[in-house]
């Protein structure tokens, strides 16, 4: 074992004596020691609860022989962060996550680990850590929260915290009162759980099952659920099975996992924010995957779950419809799944999806009547963005699918959202907000607030909201991210200037800035780059050494 080195022998008579002084008996101690990675705090929603799935995984260990050492790891609640200093810090937290148990793994020679995560960040940075580590693993997740009704029963619907989010827009351009907001605020969220919509936590919790690392169920069995305690006592006995056939991340995480992810997350619909994961995670395992793989991958795979913020259903709908097994076994029968690989059961996804089934064929669609014939995301090139920027096609109106418009230019999304919410956006405008990337943010804030302000103005079918920011996967409308280069860059975004016409072409997957490129580069060539806006601490340090969007924002 691994913790031999830790344990073993008379010169680690002091280590044992460390353990003995914690109670561990020497059954205890002899015994594989399996790392618990636990993100539970009491500031987010979907980890509050995470203390119970931690103890059931414990149980599930201990069932199978192991001995459990329970360590924590930190986590940020995007929604909490939203349109503050605080988001600044949310995506650099992914690289923090995963350097602490990189760090607890390795100083304490755990012979296997099981992550018990669940949103935005914290799912990747866990990945990102399994597959350096290369430890037999599993991931388990919190689950999803379940979706909330709106007050007004009559309007006999669903919703949840992009619905709060959209219903303050509304406030502001008179559509609707504090008094209404003040109820959607009170019965959007009515559990515990990652947020109820395909968005990123949900988006990579599902992406984590389809990968292999998470078993059945992971992605969408919801929070307050019995079955999740009960998948979380099989984590723990599942860990065990994988020490004693050596199966380890990285021959799970193989080039065609990552292919299968990238086919589901076009069926699915999920975040933009999986174009920066996906890859940061790949290249943990060695794999390299190019921006224009998604495209490729996306005109042949349809989108075939209508999930919030894109549609009504929620992931409580997708598990009741057979969830992510269900999806795989849709798709397969397209020859669009790589069946051969191997996942954490120890069985292959051929194996896993055998006798699954579709139980809802209007929350997961057939293949020959999907929603949108092509997949949910879309990545756009062009002298705006010659490295390619991303956006959610599914969740755009058809009418915004071709767009061109006059350059409203913001460097910072306070700026943006101020011109929003005071009415000074008119219909056909392009809004661009830039010097918000990994380095000029720094840490690549999400711009839920923007957006969700102009879907709930009502105005989603006619403005187009251009940054080298990133947006949350709650978000809806013709919003373009991760442009690349960033303005902090020298990217081409930051030659923009306002009343420049812009063009944006989803379906042939173009952006132009329509300048003269003699102009652009006359502009650039005057360019300043400006005052790093934190300029100490963690965030200072990740601007120097991040990487560029569409490579993940890793550092190197």
């Amino acid at each position: 074992m691994k913790s031999d080195i830790a344990k073993k022998g008379i010169e680690r008579a002091p280590h044992r004596a460390l353990f003995k002084s914690m109670g561990y008996t020497d059954e205890e101690i002899n015994r594989p020691l399996i790392g618990i990675a636990n993100s539970a705090n009491s500031i987010i929603p979907g980890h509050i609860h995470l203390g119970k799935i931690t103890e059931a995984v414990k149980t599930g260990i201990l069932m199978a022989g192991g001995t459990p050492v329970e360590f924590g790891t930190i986590g940020v609640c995007d929604g909490i962060a939203m349109n503050h200093t605080g988001m600044k810090y949310s995506l650099g937290s992914r690289e923090i996550i995963a350097d602490s148990i990189e760090i607890m793994a390795t100083a304490h020679a755990f012979d296997a680990m099981v992550m018990v995560t669940n949103c935005d960040k914290i799912v990747p940075g866990m990945l990102m850590a399994a597959a350096r580590l290369d430890l037999p693993t599993v991931v388990i997740s919190g689950g999803p929260m379940l979706a909330g009704r709106h007050p007004d029963r009559q309007k006999n619907m669903k919703i949840d915290l992009i619905s709060v989010f959209e219903a303050v827009g509304a406030v502001h351009s008179g559509k609707m009162t504090e008094e209404e907001l003040g109820a959607i605020e009170d019965s959007a969220c009515p559990t515990c759980g990652s947020c109820a919509g395909m968005f990123t936590a949900n988006s990579m919790n599902c992406l984590t099952e389809v990968i292999g690392m998470g078993l059945p169920g992971n992605g969408t069995i919801p929070a307050v659920m019995s079955a999740r305690i009960r998948l979380a006592k099989q984590a723990g006995m599942r860990v065990m099975d994988l020490l004693e056939k050596n199966i380890t991340p990285r021959k799970i995480m193989t080039e065609k996992a990552f292919t299968n992810a990238l086919t589901v997350d076009m069926a699915l619909g999920c975040s933009t924010n999986t174009v920066l994961h996906l890859p940061a995670i790949a290249k943990e395992a060695g794999i390299s995957i190019d921006l224009n793989k998604i495209n490729e991958i996306s005109r042949k795979t349809p989108h075939l779950c209508s999930l919030s913020p894109g549609g009504t259903h929620h992931i409580e709908d997708l598990n009741m419809a057979g969830g992510i097994p269900a999806v795989m076994k849709e798709l397969s029968l397209a020859g669009l799944i790589h069946m051969d690989c191997l996942t954490v059961t120890g069985k292959s996804i051929g194996e896993n999806i055998a006798n699954c089934r579709v139980l809802d064929p209007e929350v997961i669609r057939p293949m020959n009547k999907p929603y949108h014939e092509q997949g949910g995301l879309a990545v756009l090139f062009g002298n705006l963005a010659p490295k390619g920027c991303v956006v959610k096609q599914s969740a755009v109106v058809e009418e915004m699918m071709k767009h061109e418009g006059p350059a409203r230019v913001f460097d910072s999304e306070e700026k943006a959202s101020q011109a929003i919410m005071t009415g000074k956006i008119r219909k056909g405008d392009v809004i661009v907000i830039r010097y918000e990337g990994p380095m000029g943010g720094p840490g690549m804030r999400e711009m839920l607030t923007p957006t969700s302000a102009i879907a709930g103005m009502e105005m989603d079918a006619h403005v187009a909201l251009i940054t080298d920011g990133r947006f949350s996967g709650g978000t809806r409308g013709a919003a373009i991210g991760h442009v690349s280069p960033e303005a902090m860059q020298k990217g081409p975004i930051a030659a923009v200037n306002e009343g420049d016409i812009i063009a944006i072409d989803i379906p042939a997957k173009t952006i132009t800035l329509k300048v003269d490129e003699a102009e652009i580069s006359k502009r650039l060539d005057k360019w300043v780059q400006p005052e790093m806006k934190i300029k100490k601490g963690y965030m200072a340090r990740y601007a120097k050494m991040v990487s560029s969007a569409d490579q993940g924002a890793i550092i190197e």
